[in-house]
């Protein structure tokens, strides 16, 4: 399956799509983990309450820019449409918070792993479960 993911990055129908995707989710993994950083350090919040606040401020932010850019073609216009996307990106993105909070929880307490590498890995983990249901459903 991973083989096949990284072909699609390269060649094939996707390839354009799925690029565009990992730019997107690197730009906004950077910002998620910049506020995860300000959360728990600076503001003292438990990282897995810190976490989930920041995923949801990025989920929101990647629709804008998935919408805009990635998908393209099938974008959502018109406030309706848009408003439906969102919630739609919500309920896969949320199906994936459970998912990026597990791996990072085992990550830091029972692999010792600090925070925020642990969040980079669990970024990544959940990303192709993202992808997955993102493109077929948000945007099928």
């Amino acid at each position: 399956m991973v083989r096949a993911i990284l072909r699609n990055l390269v060649s094939g129908p996707i390839a354009v799509q799925m690029r565009r995707f990992v730019v997107v989710g690197a730009f906004t993994a950077g910002i998620q983990m910049g506020l995860l950083w300000l959360f728990v350090d600076a503001a003292g919040i438990n990282y897995l309450v810190g976490a989930t606040i920041a995923i949801e401020i990025t989920i929101v932010l990647s629709y804008v820019f998935n919408n805009a850019w990635t998908f393209e073609a099938s974008q959502n216009t018109g406030t309706v449409d848009y408003l439906v996307g969102l919630l739609k990106t919500n309920l896969v993105r949320g199906t994936a918070i459970p998912i990026q909070l597990g791996v990072l929880y085992a990550l830091v307490e029972w692999a010792g792993i600090m925070y925020l590498v642990g969040n980079a890995v669990a970024i990544f983990v959940s990303g192709l479960y993202r992808f997955a249901l993102d493109s077929q459903w948000t945007w099928g």
